[in-house]
């Protein structure tokens, strides 16, 4: 299929940075209501929308998704009038987690009640950076466009990064913690691992290729890392900032190594970190500046992470 002729429809943040970065923007034709980069993929109509309150607080947008997976629901419902309407020749989803995004099987049922078109779907299921690298070369050849350039250069920017740090020591490497959710406290796992050990860091509780974890509060203690970067799943850097409270009320807080010296971070977890696409590579290089600043220095620091500054009590 011509490219003229393409009408896709993305329904994931990733997958639409995806087409951006493989020069197929001008032919989506609809997005999901989280989509928001790059910016002219705003003028889109979005084909999802959620049936939780994303304004609440980590602790109620966490207990609306436990509610509505108790029910059987799915956090967020597809516009299959408007999907109707557009035609689309492809769809792109995943089928990675059902917190981010809408599920396979909700887009294969709402395939499947279409008269006017019938899609063929293309799902994103990434669990570590490989699977996104090669994620990106399925998206491009299922596509009829070309992915060499943008994995060369992902590629020789990983390798920067791994170059500049390999002839650090173990006690070099520091130890770190990446918080994906606050309350309840949950760590990142998947490609996350990866990024922080190329980054020259040693990551802490997180797994990589698995999802997400609760951990508990005094494992956390008990490990005491050296950095904590916080970077919650769909908070950009000034909502993760002001969700940071109920971190920073618990007494423990205080006693936590990152917390004494001043290495604590905020991130734009919804831009970074939490997309796999095309920006991960982004992300390896905000953890490269917070994790060795002697290093690196890319100028990501005001825009895409802060150092958090926390008070400590003058008796610790």
């Amino acid at each position: 299929m011509k490219k003229q002729d393409l009408r896709i429809v993305s329904l994931i943040p990733s997958a639409t940075e995806i087409l951006a970065a493989l020069g197929l923007t001008d032919v989506v034709v609809g997005r999901s209501h989280e989509c928001d980069f790059p910016p002219e993929i705003l003028n889109r109509p979005a084909c999802t929308r959620a049936r939780i309150n994303s304004n609440g607080s980590s602790a109620e947008i966490h207990q609306d998704v436990d509610r509505l997976i108790q029910s059987a629901l799915s956090i967020y419902q597809i516009e299959t009038d408007l999907l109707e309407q557009l035609q689309p020749t492809h769809i792109v989803t995943q089928d990675q987690c059902d917190v981010c995004a809408v599920s396979l099987g909700e887009v294969e049922k709402a395939v499947a009640n279409l008269t006017h078109s019938q899609p063929h779907i293309i799902s994103l299921q990434p669990n570590v950076l490989a699977d996104v690298w090669a994620d990106i070369e399925r998206v491009a050849q299922t596509l009829g466009v070309d992915a060499n350039r943008l994995i060369e250069n992902i590629q020789s920017r990983i390798e920067v990064c791994r170059q500049k740090v390999r002839g650090l020591s173990v006690s070099e490497l520091p130890t770190v913690v990446c918080i994906e959710w606050i309350d309840p406290l949950m760590v990142a796992s998947n490609w996350i691992p990866e990024l922080v050990a190329i980054a020259g860091g040693q990551s802490l509780f997180s797994v990589s290729g698995q999802a997400s974890a609760q951990v508990r509060w005094e494992n956390l203690i008990a490990a005491d890392p050296s950095i904590i970067v916080v970077m919650p799943c769909g908070l950009d850097l000034n909502r993760t900032q002001a969700e940071m409270l109920p971190l920073t009320q618990r007494p423990e807080w205080q006693h936590l190594r990152a917390v004494r010296s001043g290495r604590v971070y905020a991130t734009d977890g919804n831009a970074y970190f939490n997309r796999p696409g095309p920006r991960l590579v982004d992300s390896l290089e905000i953890l490269a500046e917070i994790l060795h600043p002697e290093i690196f220095s890319y100028g990501y620091k005001g825009t895409a992470w802060e150092q958090v500054q926390l008070p400590v009590t003058s008796d610790q």
